[in-house]
């Protein structure tokens, strides 16, 4: 049975998100949709970091690094898309990073649909189930 993830900082990001489509709608490429994120997420008192550089580790040791789209509160990894549709590819993608960041929970949005598309992440090692949930 999947846990589903609730809580008041994931909500507040979906939330922006949801502004932003609604505004915006599908079509756009994806650094048009960060901006417009980014933007939203100020507007509503979150604090985040964009396009940060993040360490990726293997067995505890760096091993590279990669940009996530956004960290929000330090908690939470947000990576956006712009597709017409979310493949199982992209939540391994999603759950690989929470792995490989040391992130616990991230969202993986998608505003290329005609509705967005939500996923919450746990991070897949959590002393819990690892968890796909829709939104």
């Amino acid at each position: 049975m999947k846990e589903e993830i609730k809580d008041d900082l994931t909500y507040k990001i979906i939330g922006c998100a949801m502004k932003v489509h609604s505004v915006l709608g599908n079509g756009f490429q994806e650094v048009i949709y960060q901006r417009a994120l980014a933007i939203e997420m100020t507007k509503q008192g979150l604090s985040f970091e964009r396009e940060l550089e993040m360490p990726l580790f293997y067995d505890d040791q760096p091993i590279g690094s990669r940009r996530v789209d956004f960290l929000v509160e330090q908690k939470v990894m947000v990576e956006l898309k712009a597709l017409t549709k979310l493949e199982d590819v992209h939540l391994a993608q999603g759950l690989n990073y929470l792995v490989a960041y040391k992130v616990d929970l991230g969202l993986l949005l998608n505003f290329g649909a005609q509705s967005l598309e939500v996923k919450r992440l746990r991070h897949p090692l959590n002393k819990r189930n690892p968890t796909i949930h829709e939104s």
